[in-house]
């Protein structure tokens, strides 16, 4: 397999064209973004690491029936992906409260939300991804009713399995961003990547965060709190 043309080059990751139509070629960079790119630096060892925890947890959704775009693992920073068309949605799922979600409506941190609250957000940089609610999103064309269903459907399916695997490992899965697109023949599947820097996740015992919240925050060191994380998620096998 060998990688051509960029697809794209985005704020941690760059994809690649292939040789084969069907599949791309996906680098994770040594780089940690907050703010929706504003706050951005370069930090040796963080790609290898959300690489090596977003193969992990892909394979495992895998495993376990959930669809999702990855294929193989080629190298410390680099997987094959199969190519699909994406959503222009972040479909957020928010188990507790943290965030903009504490923020908006001002209720204690990590109180938990049941049910778990869903949210979109349309996938813009210059509009600084704005919340979108189903109805908007439909009405501009970014998906059909059928297409926020099945995305509601499988993000609450990826949400059981998340819960369940990081309690085994005394974490709380806070809240999460996921992405998701089509395949050539129209299948949905699961796509973007699953580390922590897309969710939060938060120490049992200690309360301590183990995400890119150490990041935003200047709380100290990122490379150690992913490491810990795929430490974890390594040495406790799913279910």
């Amino acid at each position: 397999m060998e990688k051509t043309t960029v697809l794209y080059a985005g704020k941690a990751k760059q994809m690649f064209n292939t040789d084969d139509p069907d599949v791309l070629w996906v680098e994770y960079k040594d780089q940690a973004t907050a703010l929706n790119g504003k706050k951005k630096v370069q930090i040796a060892g963080k790609g290898e690491l959300n690489r090596k925890i977003s193969s992990l947890l892909f394979a495992e959704l895998n495993a376990a029936g959930l669809p999702t775009h990855y294929l193989k693992t080629l190298d410390a920073t680099t997987m094959l992906v199969k190519k699909c068309t994406m959503i222009p949605l972040e479909a957020v799922v928010r188990n507790f409260a943290s965030g903009s979600f504490e923020r908006k409506f001002q209720v204690a941190h990590l109180r938990p939300l049941v049910p778990a609250v869903h949210e979109f957000f349309y996938k813009s940089d210059a509009l600084d991804d704005p919340f979108i609610n189903d109805e908007q999103a439909i009405a501009l064309g970014y998906a059909d009713q059928a297409t926020i269903q099945a995305i509601h459907t499988l993000s609450d399916q990826v949400n059981a399995y998340l819960k369940e695997r990081f309690a085994q490992l005394g974490i709380d899965l806070v809240d999460f961003k996921l992405e998701f697109g089509r395949l050539s023949d129209g299948t949905l599947v699961l796509a973007d990547e699953l580390s922590p820097d897309n969710m939060r996740l938060v120490d049992q015992e200690s309360g301590n965060s183990l995400d890119k919240d150490v990041f935003r925050k200047d709380q100290g060191p990122l490379t150690p709190v992913y490491a810990q994380v795929l430490e974890r998620l390594q040495s406790v096998v799913s279910r």
